[in-house]
């Protein structure tokens, strides 16, 4: 079966001294592959609605606050280094049970790993430190509007089931484009497990279906 490898990223890479702050896939696989993933340290807003609608509030908080953070251990280091800021990703743990407006979203972005606290930058929406875990995963790269990922979700939940193995965490999406890139470039990943038995595979690829049929014709703007 299709595995790749993750590799710890550095935030300046080839600069001694600079902080690590993220787990890396070094080339996202187009076709589905299981990768294994360090925990991360984020920076997370968590909001509810429509995304269409209430990113646009997320997006200045959490670059805002993350930019900060940057600039501000660039400031303070004596050799003026920092990380870099990587691409956003969103976890969507009920995407695939509740009605798009009632859709929980959480956005992060990686933070360096000694990070204690976080700059807030715009009234009313916190900006709070999370680690969220990740272990194996199954991973494919998406590439077209957001609105079209229901077939590659379907195939990547077809990979996972077809290899024993069974969903173990939410819906997550690392946004590798910006939304008005020509051409948009999204990592799909989930946790997965191995299967207790073929009963229990079943079960989830028949629940699955809700997460493409409802992701279908939904279109996602992270924005950054």
């Amino acid at each position: 079966m299709p595995e790749i490898r993750a590799t710890q990223r550095k935030a300046n890479a080839g600069k001694k001294g600079s902080a690590s702050i993220a787990i890396d896939i070094p080339k996202p696989p187009k076709e589905p592959a299981f990768v294994e993933l360090l925990s991360q340290k984020m920076a997370v807003v968590t909001t509810v609605g429509d995304p269409n609608e209430v990113l646009g509030n997320v997006y200045p908080a959490l670059y805002g606050s993350v930019f900060t953070l940057k600039f501000a251990l660039k400031k303070s280091n004596p050799k003026g280094e920092t990380f870099k800021v990587l691409a956003s990703r969103g976890r969507y743990p009920d995407a695939h049970r509740v009605p798009k407006n009632r859709w929980t979203i959480r956005m992060g972005l990686p933070v360096p790993e000694d990070t204690l606290t976080l700059p807030q930058k715009v009234p009313g929406v916190e900006v709070k430190l999370e680690t969220w875990d990740y272990g194996a995963c199954a991973v494919i790269l998406h590439t077209g509007p957001y609105s079209t990922e229901g077939p590659t979700i379907e195939r990547l939940h077809n990979f996972i089931f077809d290899n024993g193995r069974v969903l173990n965490g939410e819906h997550e999406e690392w946004y590798l484009t910006r939304p008005n890139a020509k051409v948009q470039k999204t990592i799909v990943l989930y946790p997965v497990r191995a299967a207790a038995n073929t009963a229990e595979i079943a079960g989830e690829r028949e629940a699955a279906k809700a997460y493409y049929q409802r992701m279908t014709g939904y279109q996602l703007h992270p924005q950054g």
